[in-house]
């Protein structure tokens, strides 16, 4: 069993928003995906999908994005980014899920060797002068949530299970110092973490091993648009 990771996909099938206005690294991009997938990934493997799946407002128009990946081979991990308007609870993004996708809030799942876990995340304060109070309350309940899908991968360890950590918004700035979010990820031996949300003007190095977690950022158009080996 292979873990392959990328994010930020903004499928648009009921919703048509055409990214190639972002930049030329959006041409053609989900062919590009799709052609590099279907070359490295087999049944047996696991894509990591870190949010910003759909561009769709409601649940239901989301299903035909799903419908466009459901026969690329593997199992598809997603968590929710801060796009996917269309994510309400997560048992009813359950029931629409096809076959061999799973849908992760605040929990964890166990696959072989390999444990996944994750959430949405948010911005972070540090040397941030936007910062307001109603992001300080919603950082602070991201960062309960992030210890709720910890201690859920934690309760499902039973040996030497590798633990991956899925996040929307970057754990740390474009300084990648130590911070709460970081701290955590050692607190509990976090193996890797995978994020996305970064798009144009990436400060941040795309693989950084720090204080013993491995962390992958994968926005699609950061990573030329080929999925990002995790444990391969």
């Amino acid at each position: 069993m292979k873990i392959y990771a990328i994010s930020d996909l903004h499928l648009s099938v009921n919703n048509p928003k055409p990214m190639d206005i972002f930049g030329p690294a959006w041409d053609n991009y989900v062919d590009k995906i799709f052609d590099d997938w279907k070359e490295k990934v087999t049944d047996d493997d696991i894509v990591l999908l870190a949010g910003d799946f759909s561009w769709a407002m409601k649940l239901e128009d989301s299903i035909a994005d799903f419908e466009m990946l459901k026969d690329l081979p593997g199992k598809k991990i997603i968590i929710r980014g801060n796009h996917d308007y269309w994510w309400k609870s997560i048992s009813a993004v359950r029931k629409i899920l096809p076959e061999k996708f799973y849908a992760i809030q605040n929990d964890a799942l166990k696959f072989g060797d390999f444990i996944i876990c994750g959430t949405r995340l948010w911005n972070l304060p540090y040397d941030n002068k936007k910062f307001t109070e109603d992001d300080d309350k919603i950082f602070k309940r991201e960062l309960i949530r992030l210890r709720m899908t910890l201690e859920q991968a934690k309760k499902l360890q039973a040996g030497n299970e590798k633990i991956v950590c899925m996040l929307h918004y970057p754990p740390y700035t474009f300084k990648e110092e130590d911070n709460e979010i970081t701290k955590m990820m050692e607190e509990f031996k976090v193996d890797a973490v995978v994020y996305g949300h970064i798009h144009a003007y990436c400060k941040q190095n795309l693989v950084l091993e720090k204080n013993g977690v491995t962390y992958y950022l994968t926005s699609c158009d950061i990573v030329k648009n080929k999925l990002v080996p995790i444990f391969v």
